[in-house]
């Protein structure tokens, strides 16, 4: 690993069932667990889709509080992928819930959004349609968003 990384580095309650959750849903590989004395694992890593996640144990007296602590996550993480459909699939089945249905997009990634059983969400998408201009792309939005607005 080199120095200008970015890691996303999540806070779970039971994280040594979020490595699992990780490694059925996504494919995670499991990098390392560092338990402390307690047994709560002070530090642990995954490599998800070749970028490492890093991950602990709730630590409510040291300020580490889950989503689930907190009542949800602003935060939500993206994966791309070469199947959007199969990933969500298994994803569920691992035991996420999902939070928006997997559709195409007018920015043209077929995309959906999962819940995962320690309130993380995850944006999972694969490009479909080719690169838009800039004018495209505002003519795509605003087309999405009339249907949108004639949905309601």
């Amino acid at each position: 690993m080199g120095v200008g990384l970015l890691m996303p580095h999540l806070t779970c309650r039971n994280c040594a069932k979020a490595i699992d959750f990780y490694k059925s849903a996504f494919g995670a590989e499991e990098m390392m667990r560092l338990p402390g004395p307690d047994g709560r694992l002070m530090h642990a890593s995954v490599r998800i889709n070749g970028a490492v996640v890093m991950l602990n144990d709730e630590y409510p007296e040291m300020g580490g509080a889950s989503p689930l602590a907190l009542g949800g996550s602003p935060v939500t993480l993206h994966l791309m992928v070469d199947d959007v459909d199969a990933v969500v699939a298994k994803a569920v089945k691992a035991g996420a819930v999902i939070t928006m249905e997997v559709a195409d997009q007018f920015w043209g990634d077929r995309y959906g959004v999962v819940k995962d059983p320690f309130g993380h969400l995850w944006s999972v998408a694969t490009p479909v349609w080719p690169p838009k201009s800039p004018d495209e792309m505002e003519a795509a939005r605003d087309a999405a968003m009339q249907q949108m607005s004639g949905e309601m």
